[in-house]
């Protein structure tokens, strides 16, 4: 079994607003092997980590914390509690993906074992019940309150696409991105995201406030604020706290911008690309205030840099990685800029990964 990693091109922070984001799977991910046992019992290797933990299906116990193994475990209840019959699995596991970075390592790993409990216990689930088993796993076991970008995107993603998701429907469309001489940059700042559980669940509550106030004081009965329009947010300003226009306003806009980097890749428009990604970085720092000061340095030194069209934060914020769009042959000039500026501006030197957009999660059978 193999279930890849995810980094975001753009579309941050609208996931929980039933909006568009623009994933695509990475080339890191992580590697399972699975036995079907006849009893009960799960058995977990993270190869990684150095570490087993063992349970019985009767012992699932949702709210039990981030510990590694209420990843997988989750999944396993996340079965039985959607009424599949499954017996319990011997799992050994590793991967590449830098854990902590926000390229969703804690994904691959339920997509991962999602398919191999349904490979193992000859299940009938398709790829998009993969993905939402996954989410159920990280929401209700683990606990925590992510969208179904993920998951989604470590299941389904094909190779050479990005995947165009509505986060209200499922709607989903691979996007060809169609990089012939360019890469795909991943700069991982190294800082901590310590800051990241506690801020995020604030700002979902912020577009929640929002959202209330705009439908409280037009009248209106929106869902969401992906149903809200430049104008309309405009027209709240007067209306808004500040904080509650700049939060509402990033996530409108950015919600446009999924859709015209859709647009400008289709078309092959890679300036407009970059200048999109630019313009999502900017908002993320200045008015949703999820970005740092890591990684706007990362971002600032890409932007200044030849042969890189655009990059930007990904992830939740508050460390994690930048992406950037950079020629294959620039890449090597990148680096070395921004290590010279880490020297200065940042305490730990970044690490650098390059992907393809790669395929989603696959599965082998060994005999």
């Amino acid at each position: 079994m193999f279930a890849p990693g995810r980094v975001n091109l753009i579309g941050e922070h609208t996931d929980y607003n039933e909006g568009f984001v623009l994933p695509l799977a990475t080339e890191m991910g992580i590697t399972m092997e699975a036995v079907l046992r006849s009893d009960e019992l799960i058995r977990l290797k993270a190869v990684d980590l150095g570490k087993e933990f063992s349970l019985s299906l009767s012992e699932l116990n949702p709210g039990d914390g981030k510990q590694w193994w209420n990843y997988p475990a989750g999944v396993f209840w996340a079965f039985l509690e959607e009424g599949y019959q499954v017996k319990g699995a011997d799992l050994v596991f590793s991967g590449d993906i830098p854990i902590g970075s926000g390229l969703s390592s804690s994904a691959a790993l339920e997509v991962a074992t999602a398919a191999a409990i349904a490979k193992l216990n000859r299940l009938e689930v398709d790829a998009i019940k993969l993905a939402l088993l996954s989410q159920k796993a990280e929401n209700r076991y683990v606990g925590v309150q992510c969208g179904i970008m993920d998951q989604f995107a470590s299941a389904l993603a094909i190779s050479g696409h990005a995947v165009f998701i509505d986060c209200r429907s499922l709607d989903h469309e691979h996007i060809p991105l169609n990089l012939s001489g360019q890469v795909l940059a991943i700069i991982d700042s190294r800082v901590n995201r310590s800051l990241s559980g506690t801020e995020y669940n604030r700002r979902r509550e912020e577009c929640r406030e929002a959202l209330n106030l705009i439908n409280q004081k037009m009248g209106q009965k929106k869902s969401s604020l992906r149903d809200v329009s430049c104008i309309e947010i405009e027209n709240a300003r007067s209306f808004l706290p500040d904080v509650l226009y700049r939060r509402s306003r990033f996530v409108v806009e950015e919600n446009q911008r999924v859709i015209e980097t859709v647009k400008a890749f289709q078309s092959g428009d890679l300036s407009k690309v970059g200048q999109l990604m630019i313009d999502s970085h900017t908002g993320l720092s200045d008015l949703y205030e999820v970005s740092c000061r890591e990684l706007d340095l990362l971002a600032e030194t890409a932007w200044s840099t030849p042969g890189v069209w655009g990059a930007r934060m990904t992830g939740a914020g508050f460390g994690g990685c930048v992406i950037a769009l950079v020629e294959r042959t620039e890449f090597p000039k990148l680096k070395s800029r921004i290590l010279e500026s880490a020297v200065d501006g940042l305490e730990q030197a970044p690490h650098f990964y390059v992907t393809e957009p790669a395929a989603g999660c696959r599965v082998k059978v060994l005999e």
